[in-house]
């Protein structure tokens, strides 16, 4: 009999959600990660009194009742509702395409002027859509893909908007209301205290072993368990002996100022193509700029972040999910499968761009077939 029931590689949402499951059945969890803090991406940390969200912003949206009511066991959520801004050399417009954003960008006033409006420009691509620019242009014509679209995406991709295959953009949400409530979510909010407290309230006394390179001590720790969950990069595991898989990276980087507002929203996006940055992240307003007393606090935090091509040693982000790298996935899930007690899981474990509420979804039906 070996020590643990589990070894649960990473403690993001998908090994954390599993890990709480076992353990509730009375299952032996061992835990490990390598970075120094559990949590994984949605890892907060508190500067000046503020969560920040050190890999990224993360707003919890769902329209799943089930895992709503999951994640409400572990934390409480505050009515956080995101209403991102862009920023075109200057010029502030509302996202998503809305009402306020056809006002601004053609004066226009009634929902039906602002149809006309993109139906007229939409007419320029009169022909199947051969690349990004086009797609864009068909679906919301070309003044919102000029400010909005184009900068932006190429910014986020490394490569213009000719050059990127159509089917990135499948559809662009135009509302011909005054809505600029960014997901059309029933549940949405940012856990009071941070993400890293919710997991924390999750993981509870299960043993944790941080700084802990699975790969690395892969042996030793599989002889501590009978079976394994592994939330890792898939290629990794399998000593990326059929290539690397890729992915687009993203650096950030982190002020704290001296002043209690900066740019007054928690997400402005920069739309043109000579701002390095792809957006600015004021951390504060996640959680109305206030500390859990409900004070205001005197600073503020912001994180620029620039997209970035991946390579080896970076921290991986967003898979590349074109017919390339899908095709190499399928050859290394056909290895997973054939590996005895270790199971892949997560938005790196199934190479696989995923929303929180859907990588707890799948950590909850992987644990009914597992339990």
């Amino acid at each position: 009999m070996k020590k643990y029931d589990y070894l649960v590689v990473g403690t993001g949402l998908f090994g954390s959600v599993f890990a709480h499951e076992a353990n509730k059945k009375g299952k032996k969890i061992l835990m490990v990660d390598k970075r120094p803090n559990i949590a994984g991406n949605v890892y907060t940390e508190k500067i000046e009194g503020i969560n920040v969200h050190k890999y990224g912003a993360h707003i919890f949206h769902t329209n799943n009742k089930e895992v709503w009511e999951y994640v409400n066991q572990f934390a409480t959520f505050n009515r956080f509702t995101n209403s991102p801004v862009a920023n075109y050399k200057g010029e502030l417009y509302s996202l998503p395409f809305n009402m306020y954003t056809f006002n601004k960008m053609w004066g226009v006033v009634t929902p039906q002027e602002a149809e006309a409006k993109i139906a007229e420009q939409r007419k320029e691509i009169d022909h199947e859509p051969q690349n990004l620019e086009e797609q864009a242009i068909s679906l919301v014509g070309r003044d919102i893909y000029e400010k909005l679209i184009k900068g932006y995406t190429e910014k986020q991709w490394g490569r213009d908007c000719t050059e990127l295959p159509s089917f990135i953009i499948k559809r662009l949400p135009v509302r011909l209301t005054f809505d600029n409530n960014y997901f059309n979510a029933l549940f949405q909010g940012i856990p009071v205290g941070g993400y890293t407290k919710m997991v924390q309230n999750m993981i509870g006394d299960i043993e944790v072993r941080l700084n802990t390179d699975y790969l690395e001590h892969k042996e030793e720790l599989d002889a501590l368990a009978e079976k394994v969950v592994y939330t890792g990069p898939i290629d990794a595991y399998f000593n990326f002996k059929l290539g690397n898989l890729e992915y687009r990276s993203v650096r950030f980087e982190n002020e704290v100022l001296d002043i209690p507002n900066f740019q007054g929203n928690a997400a402005v996006n920069y739309t043109d193509r000579e701002t390095p940055w792809t957006r600015i992240i004021e951390h504060k307003w996640f959680e109305f700029g206030k500390d859990v007393e409900g004070n205001d606090l005197p600073k503020t935090v912001i994180s620029r972040e620039f997209s970035s091509e991946w390579k080896p040693g970076d921290e991986p982000y967003y898979p590349v999910n074109d017919e390339k790298n899908s095709a190499l996935f399928a050859k290394y899930k056909e290895l997973a499968d054939k590996e005895n007690d270790v199971y892949f899981g997560g938005r790196l474990g199934e190479y696989k761009y995923y929303d929180m509420d859907a990588v707890i979804a799948s950590a909850l039906n992987f644990t009914i077939k597992m339990l």
